[in-house]
């Protein structure tokens, strides 16, 4: 009887304080089960299933370029990753990647290309191993910049020579009597191509609560084409003034169209000076050869006879 004593004490102080802990513990959501009733697990797996399906580089390549970003985003000078970004931005984001994915690029060509020709070469001894090396770091370096430059020129050309057709389509639907955003609706709903998809993030952002005038010089400033930037500063002056946009949309029509004969003219211009070149190392040489080749073999035969 003496030791069931103790025993009944001990029960009851463990017995108060798992009632003093449940009083006061917070209670716990089954966080599983309710996401269960509202989720099946057959969107469990349709939702495992579309993220293996995705590509290795969605699933591998992207992660580890943002991790090397961030790991070596210490030891670069604090402006690069910056002046990186409106390059990548204005390429449209070459290849889905954001500055920071480029920047992990870079660095992964940088050590990846050395990292090659290492394990490959068998020439370790050689003294031209190291230089070689070094070329190898440099060309991985510099290889994204090219192919992002690439990438913004093609992209500033297809601006240049779409941007006056879309603006003859948003003059004649104000002059049509719609107002500036319904006129660039029209030109969401026809135009499939790059000025339709930045036109359409224009208007995402003034439904968004953006002004007008600021959506406008993000536009300008994301693509960076001069045509374009003269267009947003002749539409916000105009708004800021009180013009009426239909004259202005139409003044700005006829300079893009006249701009754009004026660059056909130009290319025009520039295409005998490039076929000089051709026309000088391959063509001449030929036609000189067939025009006084017998006459310098009979020349020869008559001085050697």
């Amino acid at each position: 009887m003496q030791i069931l004593i103790p025993i009944f004490v001990f029960l009851a102080i463990v017995c108060f304080a798992l009632s003093v802990q449940a009083k006061f513990q917070p209670v716990k959501v089954d966080v599983r089960g309710r996401l269960g009733q509202v989720v099946s697990s057959d969107s469990f797996s349709d939702i495992r299933q579309a993220e293996l399906s995705q590509p290795i580089s969605e699933r591998i390549l992207r992660p580890t370029l943002g991790r090397l970003s961030t790991l070596v985003g210490s030891f670069l000078p604090a402006g690069m990753l910056k002046a990186l970004e409106p390059k990548v931005i204005r390429a449209g984001n070459p290849g889905g990647l954001t500055a920071s994915e480029f920047l992990g690029l870079k660095v992964f060509l940088v050590l990846g290309l050395p990292a090659i020709y290492y394990y490959t070469s068998s020439q370790i001894q050689d003294g031209k191993f190291f230089s070689i090396l070094a070329v190898a770091a440099v060309v991985g370096w510099k290889l994204p910049e090219v192919y992002l430059t690439q990438k913004l020129t093609q992209k500033a050309q297809l601006l240049e020579k779409s941007f006056p057709d879309t603006l003859d389509l948003l003059t004649v639907s104000v002059e049509a009597g719609l107002g500036f955003e319904g006129a660039v609706a029209k030109v969401v709903e026809k135009d499939t191509g790059p000025i339709g998809l930045e036109f359409k993030r224009v208007l995402q952002e003034t439904k968004m609560g953006k002004s007008r005038k600021e959506a406008l010089r993000d536009f300008a400033d994301r693509t960076g084409v001069d045509d374009i930037v003269s267009f947003v500063n002749a539409i916000v002056q105009a708004e800021q003034l009180g013009l009426g946009i239909g004259n202005t949309l139409r003044n700005q029509s006829e300079q893009m169209r006249r701009k754009r004969r004026q660059r056909i003219e130009e290319q025009a211009m520039k295409a005998p000076v490039k076929m000089l070149i051709p026309l000088v190392v391959f063509i001449f040489p030929t036609i000189f050869i067939v025009l006084l080749g017998p006459a310098a073999i009979q020349i020869m035969g008559t001085i050697l006879n």
